[in-house]
Parts: C-alpha cells; sequence; structure tokens
C-alpha cells in the first residue's frame, strides 16, 4: 500500500498531526510519502511571525507535493489549519492543480481522509473537514472517516478527522494518537479494496467465456 500525506502547517500543529499520521500508515504496513504544499505567503509575511518564520526553516527538508504524489497513492490524508471554517489557499491551490489527474480518472477510487488544526475550540474545524470532502466527492473518492470506531475517538471526540485546538499548544498525546488511528483505518481500509480488486479481477480471468 502506498499512502501520502499532504498537509499545510504554519506554525506547526498540522505537521505535528501529519507526522502521526504518516506513523500511523506506516503502522499499518504502507510506503508513505510525507509531503507539505507550497507556500504561498510571502516572506515579510512569514517573518512578521516568529514561530511561523521558525517553522518553515524546521521544516525545510520536508519535501513539497506534487502530482505524482497523488498519482502514486492507494490512500491520501489532508492536513490543514482552518481559514473562517475552509482549508488554508495553500492547500487548496495544490488541489486546484489536480486537474489533469482528475480527468485521466486517476484521482477516483483512492481512500481519502482528512485531518485539521484551529485556534479555538468552535473555530471551524468540522467545517474545513466537510469542504475537502467536497473535493473528495468530485474526484470519485472512497471517504473514510474516523468515526466512533475506536476508544482513542471518544477522547478526541472528532468523528470527522484527527483536530486539534492550537490555542491550547501543541498537539498532546490524545489528538497524536487519533491522527495515527485515522491513518491505520484509511490504510487498512484501502488494503481491503485493493485486494478485493484484485481478487475480482483474478475471477474474471479464470471465468470461461
Amino acid at each position: 500500500m502506498n499512502a501520502a500525506i499532504i498537509y499545510y502547517s504554519a506554525t506547526g500543529s498540522v505537521h505535528a498531526l501529519a507526522r502521526a499520521a504518516a506513523d500511523g500508515a506506516a503502522a499499518a504496513g504502507a510506503e508513505v510519502r510525507l509531503r507539505k504544499v507550497r507556500e504561498l505567503a510571502t516572506q515579510e509575511m512569514i517573518d512578521s511571525r516568529p514561530a511561523w518564520a521558525e517553522h518553515v526553516a524546521n521544516t525545510s527538508d520536508v519535501a513539497e507535493a506534487e502530482l505524482d504524489d497523488l498519482a502514486w497513492a492507494d490512500v491520501v490524508l489532508f492536513g490543514t489549519p482552518t481559514r473562517f471554517g475552509n482549508p488554508t489557499s495553500q492547500l487548496r491551490a495544490f488541489i486546484e492543480t489536480t486537474g489533469p489527474l482528475w480527468q485521466q480518472g486517476t484521482l477516483a477510487g483512492k481512500v481519502y481522509s482528512a485531518f485539521t488544526a484551529s485556534n479555538t475550540a468552535h473555530g471551524g474545524q468540522e467545517s474545513t473537514l466537510l469542504t475537502l470532502a467536497n473535493t473528495f466527492y468530485h474526484w470519485g473518492g472512497i471517504i473514510v472517516p474516523p468515526g466512533y470506531t475506536d476508544p482513542i475517538q471518544a477522547r478526541a471526540g472528532n468523528p470527522y478527522g484527527a483536530s486539534h485546538v492550537a490555542g491550547d499548544g501543541p498537539p498532546g498525546e490524545v489528538a497524536l494518537e487519533a491522527a495515527r488511528y485515522q491513518a491505520r483505518r484509511a490504510v487498512e481500509t484501502a488494503s481491503v479494496l485493493k485486494a478485493g480488486r484484485v481478487a475480482q479481477q483474478s475471477e474474471a480471468l479464470a471465468s470461461p467465456r
């Protein structure tokens, strides 16, 4: 299984969730690509917030997402902070380059899931995740949320996707484990789907005509 964790993070909260998701996907047996999307803000804007500038410097070694990462993946998890209840413009800009893959049908049938962070407890987390789901519908994707399918979800409390309130500080173990679990569940679901497709193709080839 191939899993792409594609995210945008300004000051590090979503980056921490993305790393946890990458660990969860790897624990489920996937080969993982952790990718950040390209920064669109000016250097002046970044430098105006020390935490932002520090995070950009600390994650300079993380490769930027490319369309090949989506084509390669069986399962994709997107991570983004909320911006007025929506994904960031940086993540949207990347998504809006995917038209050629969509037209070819390359994005259909893959498993998709998403996670987020906001400064406040009611800062648009669910809205952001639901907005991303609209894109997955258009792609013909298979959406796999965490739901309340593991005890960690009773503590994390968001069935739409792993989330964190950045105003409370860096993600704690509950949020990180929720991200790990979400990625594991997405990979396990994609594995079952892929195995089923292979079996179906084998049966079709073996059937007399």
